[in-house]
């Protein structure tokens, strides 16, 4: 299991830290329920300052029994109170159980926050740094991940780092787009072996995967890195879904589809000639780097492609996420995709469809193409028909993304959208709230795909 994806999502850390607010954000951002174990105990046992009064060790058994049964429960993001974690139980409990964040906080900010609030352990500035300094070690050997604000710990829940230092992964196999390997290195352990694939959509077939099957030579403990863009992550992770029967992956991005979108979220997968990822699996990578510094050497075009992942995640988040610096837009965009992904890891629920707002179209358009036509390109079109449909204003896309319609054959790229869809014309629209799916009549989608193919 990956972060917090089959797993609940605890927040520890000390008192002040913002655990319950960040909590009831989070739980509504990944659609989980929300569990203060401290708020528990007071609609359960009363007053902590109460408890408290007849003896510290009492309360730390009710907490404990409160923490057991939020645990047992279905996935949820939960915040702990402060002392929660020096059970040895609960902190058993926890490693089984939960993806453990601590939310950090400085002593100096949590004693403005908390100083003389009645809180049972803080009313002597003092006692309250001593204990802080205590606890420090405790949260740190519990923790499997950090944060201070919501995007931080959502990054971290899905296993997202900004670092340009790929960990020291020993039995490993690099996946790496052959332009790619002429542009950037990684600096990795010199028994990792190097297999370069094809650029794009070039390499999302079924043969550059079966060469990949037939050259590697890790064990079920090994590791593949995949490095490149999108279509690099995609085939990395489907080769190790299916290499004896599932290894480890690492995703690194170089594209900003790929760090925006691609690379995050577990879907990987490969083309065929009826269509778009048909053939493919869910398979998590163990970690995402993502270092915008890989942009500097990106085509234009390939940038612009980009920009319309990104568009798109705006207008679902109703942010204009376009309009913030790189790496600050870089870093909403992943944070609001592990969001979005937290809420529904496999598409069982339905939430997670909205992230294929638009993308209907533009896999259609791919598929007619012969995949001559770039992915952000066919986005980027996708969002016109998404927000006709929706009878929302084109504007941003047009003054953004600035699409024109593409020279592809019609009926293909018709044939190529009822097979995308694999039954009912169920769309991704955009509403008040953000994207939803709805079934559309098959002339509305005929038309507005009609009107994305220049004649």
């Amino acid at each position: 299991m990956v972060g917090a994806v089959d797993k609940h999502l605890a927040l520890i850390g000390f008192m002040g830290a913002g655990k319950s607010t960040f909590g009831r954000e989070l739980a509504r951002l990944t659609n989980r329920p929300f569990v203060d174990t401290d708020e528990e105990i007071e609609k359960r046992f009363g007053p902590i300052g109460d408890l408290f009064e007849s003896g510290e060790p009492e309360f730390r058994r009710i907490e404990e029994q409160v923490v057991a049964g939020a645990l047992a429960g279905p996935a949820a993001v939960i915040a702990l109170g402060g002392g929660a974690v020096l059970s040895e139980t609960t902190r058993e409990r926890l490693s089984h159980r939960a993806f453990v964040v601590w939310v950090e906080v400085a002593v100096e900010t949590a004693w403005a926050r908390v100083g003389g609030s009645g809180r049972p352990l803080a009313h002597d500035r003092e006692q309250f740094g001593r204990l802080y300094d205590e606890r420090l070690a405790v949260y740190d050997e519990v923790a499997d991940g950090g944060g201070e604000d919501i995007e931080s710990i959502l990054l971290s829940a899905l296993g997202i780092a900004f670092s340009k230092q790929v960990l020291p992964y020993d039995h490993a196999a690099l996946v790496v787009d052959e332009r790619v390997l002429d542009l950037h290195e990684l600096d990795l352990l010199s028994s990792v072996t190097t297999h370069p694939i094809p650029s794009g959509e070039d390499a999302k077939t079924q043969a550059v995967v079966q060469r990949l099957w037939d050259d590697l030579r890790i064990g079920r403990d090994g590791w593949i890195i995949g490095f490149g863009g999108g279509s690099t992550t995609d085939v990395a992770g489907f080769t190790a879904a299916t290499y004896l029967r599932g290894v480890r992956w690492v995703a690194v991005p170089t594209t900003l589809v790929g760090m925006v979108d691609a690379a995050i979220g577990g879907k990987t997968g490969i083309n065929t000639g009826e269509g778009k990822n048909l053939v493919g699996a869910f398979h998590f990578p163990q970690q995402v780097f993502l270092d915008p510094s890989f942009l500097e050497t990106l085509p234009a075009e390939e940038r612009r492609a980009g920009m319309a992942e990104i568009v798109k995640t705006g207008l679902l988040a109703g942010r204009e996420l376009w309009s913030l610096p790189e790496e600050e837009m870089i870093r909403a965009c992943a944070a609001f995709k592990a969001a979005v992904v937290l809420s529904d890891p496999y598409e069982r629920e339905g939430r997670r469809a909205i992230l294929n707002l638009g993308h209907t179209f533009a896999h259609a358009l791919e598929a007619a193409s012969g995949y001559a036509l770039r992915h952000g390109d066919a986005v980027a079109l996708g969002l016109l028909a998404a927000l006709r449909l929706s009878g929302r204003a084109t504007d941003v896309v047009q003054e953004v993304l600035a699409p024109e319609p593409v020279r592809v054959d019609r009926d293909r790229a018709w044939q190529a959208l009822l097979r995308d869809k694999k039954g009912k014309l169920r769309l991704v629209l955009l509403g008040d709230e953000g994207g939803y799916a709805t079934e559309v009549p098959e002339v509305d989608v005929r038309r507005a795909l009609d009107e994305l193919i220049a004649d």
